[in-house]
């Protein structure tokens, strides 16, 4: 009956699987149907003592002139940043396409207010005085410098406010990803002033996340040394529960140095303090938008400030600065950012997981090898070798296990048979058999579970490193970050339709399924007929469970199996020629 039950079990949680493919598409289209259909409305109000909100495209005045744009042009970057409320909200990758296409749009990390998916940067002060006038959202910057803004091309927003005082935001890049702000306030009056300056982030809607528990998307930063992480729902859920804090705030806090920001899989748009030693006062946010569609309405907000208003005295500058990270999550370029400037476990961005130790050398180790090869497809199978070389001892001596114990198969039936009606007497037989043969027939399990963790931080390393993003193979894999796109139920695009998700079997999961029952084929068959019949059905289970993995990680699993099997038939094979020379040498 337990046998049963199990049986069942495991059919209801095959379904539960192939009903939420179904299911999960729909949602999706629903969720992009709904941020198309959403008009640009009103920003979220700022935490009080941050910043004055700016208008909308719709409040302004028709008769005002068009916003002035200073262009961005740097090596990896494009774009521009809007002159009016100095938000940078134009931003492209040059070196990355949203598809393997050749001509494919260029990925885009901000977009302006007026666009369907706002996101963009912005640099500001609040007035703590009650008196001093500070630029805002709808406020006109004039430009000090030649642009475009870029490489050793620093350019300085300036704007004056009739009272004495000029705001200044001093503007460079590099050649990767990271900009420098440098705010200063010049006092020309007789009296000190006093003002709070602020750096954020801001999305305007909810950007559609892959949804893939291993993956996070969302909220991230270190603070005060700490890794802190909150999924987009998570953070809503906190920020309606906040109590005695801003309104909208999921999380606030003071820290010494550290960075917060917006992560997706492959891209990060990121604010840190450029003197890491420095108190700062940073914070998680989100407000929603009434009459709006959900997905249209979530406001999300990072942002750093002063822990207190700074005073500039007469005659003073009083500055605040801090550096934006917007781009791609490439290793070696955030471990050169966290090295060079300081900033604390920047490349934490990178979701590596909690096998961070071995994701991260094994991300090297593959690196190296695709340096040397140039194909990752190729470092990942000299990776695979590298890996069995290392486990052989482990491997074999469960496989020697193993094929002992299939060796010893028609003993152990002879037992059963003998002693059907006597369980408990059949299973002490069984037990003194493997003591006289010195088989443990649980030293097979060790090998697995040692490499788990491995497997899993390989997953890891083709799933969040954007190196493997859009790497090809050979044949028809042109990524190895994505799922193969053959499909066995279109015989192999023979037929031209579009089955459903959960019928999608590619040609490399069934070389996968297929090594994989080779390799079952070899090992032991369970005395238990239910565990047989288990067994028996895993190769197929497995091969429709990794059908939607990324190519690089079926890829991988073949070629594992195919070494696992050359493995095992070696050893069963010097296995049953030392039992022969042992059988000779008895009879003799």
């Amino acid at each position: 009956m337990d046998n049963k039950r199990l049986l069942l079990a495991i059919a209801i949680s095959v379904a539960i699987l192939l009903g939420f493919e179904l299911w999960k598409r729909p949602g999706v289209q629903q969720q992009q149907q709904a941020q198309q259909q959403a008009q640009t409305a009103p920003t979220m109000p700022l935490p009080p003592g941050t910043a004055s909100p700016a208008p909308t495209a719709n409040n302004e005045s028709p008769a005002r002139a068009a916003a002035e744009h200073l262009p961005i042009d740097t090596p990896r970057l494009s774009g521009s940043l809007n002159l009016r409320g100095a938000r940078l909200d134009d931003l492209v990758l040059k070196n990355y396409r949203e598809t393997v296409a050749p001509n494919s749009p260029l990925v885009r990390i901000f977009a302006p207010r007026e666009e369907l998916a706002p996101y963009y940067a912005q640099w500001g002060w609040t007035a703590t005085d009650g008196r001093t006038r500070v630029p805002d959202g709808d406020t006109d910057w004039t430009v000090q410098g030649a642009g475009p803004l870029g490489p050793d091309r620093p350019v300085t927003l300036r704007w004056d406010n009739g009272q004495g005082q000029v705001f200044e935001i001093g503007l460079s890049v590099d050649s990767n990803y990271m900009f420098t702000a440098e705010q200063r306030v010049i006092n020309s009056a007789a009296e000190p002033v006093q003002v709070l300056p602020w750096s954020r982030v801001r999305r305007e809607r909810t950007p559609t996340t892959a949804g893939y528990y291993i993956l996070h998307e969302g909220f991230v930063g270190v603070l005060d040394g700490r890794l802190q992480e909150e999924k987009y729902a998570a953070a809503k859920d906190a920020a309606a529960k906040a109590q005695g804090g801003a309104a909208g705030t999921a999380l606030e806090q003071e820290t010494t140095g550290g960075w917060a920001g917006f992560t997706d899989k492959y891209w990060l748009a990121a604010i840190a303090p450029t003197d890491q030693s420095v108190r700062m006062r940073a914070a998680f946010r989100h407000t929603a938008e009434a009459g709006l569609p959900a997905a249209a309405a979530d406001r999300w907000q990072v942002d750093f400030a002063a822990p207190a208003p700074i005073q500039a005295a007469s005659g003073a500058t009083a500055t605040f600065s801090t550096r934006l990270f917007a781009g791609a999550k490439e290793v070696r370029t955030l471990d050169a950012y966290r090295d060079g400037l300081g900033i604390t476990n920047f490349d934490k961005a990178i979701d590596f997981g909690w096998f961070y130790f071995l994701t991260k050398p094994f991300f090297y180790a593959i690196d190296w090898l695709f340096q040397v090869f140039g194909n990752f497809g190729i470092a990942i199978l000299i990776f695979t070798v590298a890996l069995k070389a290392l486990f052989f001892p482990l491997a074999s001596k469960a496989y020697k296990s193993m094929a002992r114990m299939k060796n010893l198969a028609p003993k152990m039936q002879e037992i059963k048979e003998r002693n059907k009606d006597d369980p408990a007497k059949a299973q002490q037989e069984m037990m003194g058999l493997y003591k006289t043969e010195k088989i443990n027939p649980a030293s097979g399990c060790l090998p697995i579970l040692i490499q788990i963790p491995v497997f899993f931080a390989l997953y890891k390393v083709l799933f969040v490193t954007i190196e493997m993003r859009q790497a090809p193979f050979f044949g028809w894999i042109r990524d190895l970050s994505a799922p193969d796109p053959t499909n066995l139920f279109t015989l192999f695009g023979l037929i031209p339709w579009t089955p459903p998700e959960f019928l999608h079997m590619p040609a490399w999961a069934i070389i996968m399924g297929i090594t994989m029952f080779v390799q079952f084929k070899l090992n032991p068959t369970p005395p238990d007929p239910v565990q047989a019949k288990l067994f028996a059905f895993m190769p197929l289970i497995f091969t429709f469970m990794l059908a939607s993995f990324p190519a690089g990680l079926v890829i991988y699993w073949s070629w594992n199996n195919l070494l696992s099997v050359a493995q095992q038939y070696y050893i069963s094979r010097h296995e049953r020629a030392e039992r022969k020379q042992t059988k000779a040498l008895a009879s003799t």
